[in-house]
C-alpha cells in the first residue's frame, strides 16, 4: 500500500532524512568542544533561581500586582532583598545582590 503524504504535513525546508543524510552525520561527541557547546544550548547560569509555593495574604499580593509587569520575578525578589537587609544582622546577609 504506497500512500501519498499528507501536502499540510510535509515541511520542504525540513525534509525526511535520507539514509546518504545518516551516513553522512556526525555524533556531537565527535565534534571540537567548542562547537560541541555552541550546540548543546543555553550555558547554564551561575546563580539559578529555586522554584517555591508561597502563600500571601490578598492585599500584599494585589499591591504586588499592581507594580506592574514582571512583579512575580522583580519585584517580590527586591522587596524580599529589602527586608533581608533591614532585619538580617550584616553578617547573616545574603552575598550574592546579582541581576534578579
Amino acid at each position: 500500500m504506497n500512500k501519498k503524504p499528507n501536502p499540510e504535513l510535509v515541511d520542504d525546508e525540513n525534509p525526511e532524512w535520507t539514509d546518504e543524510m545518516f551516513k553522512q552525520s556526525v555524533r556531537l561527541d565527535a565534534l571540537p568542544a567548542s562547537l560541541q557547546a555552541k550546540l548543546r544550548g543555553r550555558p547554564k547560569a551561575i546563580v539559578t533561581k529555586e522554584a517555591v509555593k508561597l502563600r500571601l495574604d490578598a492585599d500584599v499580593l494585589a499591591a504586588l500586582r499592581a507594580s506592574g509587569d514582571g512583579w512575580h520575578r522583580w519585584a517580590m525578589c527586591s522587596q524580599a532583598r529589602a527586608g533581608l537587609q533591614s532585619r538580617c544582622h550584616p553578617s547573616a546577609q545574603p552575598t550574592t545582590f546579582g541581576p534578579f
